[in-house]
């Protein structure tokens, strides 16, 4: 309980932060003449392949779609193996030479795990160096005792703006190893809206996982 209670605080924190951010910059409507992009929707794909040694591999696709505030998302393979989600959210941004971007979300988890969780997407970027997480809290409606935190931080830099380098963590349900958290590093490359990015998770251990993961936003 105590565990589920610091996270509700943490998210409600953010959205209270996020809106003072935006109280102090309000935005102005746009004009007729204003650029028709902002009214767009983003959309993007991703995919990560996990190569697990002991043969549970496994693929992960995630499915965004972003007009606006308005943040959409789809998961298989995220929550747990045979499972799916989906999201809805909200996006605020905030600052220009150091950039909070927060999205609190709420998904409805189905498959082998069913559920509700809350959650959220945050990156705080400063010129070359960023740090972002994913976390949520899965509240199983089937089985109270198998409800579980989710977390994903990575803390990458970008020597060039096509490269990007660092470190990363994961507390995962899916992925069952002698370690509660999985660490290690990664690298990634893009190419226009193509991403390319390596994982290396528990580098030290006799046994390290490697996630493949190809991205693609338009």
């Amino acid at each position: 309980m105590k565990v589920i209670l610091r996270i509700a605080s943490v998210l409600v924190f953010a959205c209270w932060s996020c809106q003072l951010f935006a109280q102090g910059t309000p935005s102005q409507p746009p004009s007729q003449s204003a650029d028709n992009s902002s009214k767009a929707w983003q959309y993007s794909i991703t995919v990560d392949g996990y190569i697990v040694q002991d043969g549970g591999s496994y693929a992960s696709p995630v499915g965004t779609a972003d007009h606006n505030w308005l943040h959409l998302e789809a998961r298989y393979n995220y929550e747990d193996i045979h499972t799916g989600s989906l999201w809805a959210g909200y996006n605020f941004t905030a600052g220009k030479t150091l950039q909070l971007a927060v999205t609190p979300m709420l998904g409805g988890v189905f498959g082998r795990t069913n559920g509700i969780a809350p959650g959220c997407e945050f990156s705080l970027t400063y010129k070359k160096l960023q740090f972002s997480s994913s976390n949520e809290f899965v509240f199983d409606t089937s089985n109270h005792g198998d409800s579980f935190y989710y977390s994903w931080p990575e803390l990458t830099f970008s020597p060039v703006s096509w490269l990007r380098v660092g470190g990363v963590a994961q507390h995962t349900k899916v992925l069952h190893t002698g370690l509660d958290t999985q660490r290690g590093f990664l690298a990634g490359v893009s190419v226009k809206n193509l991403e390319f990015t390596t994982y290396v998770l528990n580098p030290d251990l006799p046994m390290p996982t490697v996630v493949l993961e190809v991205g693609y936003s338009f």
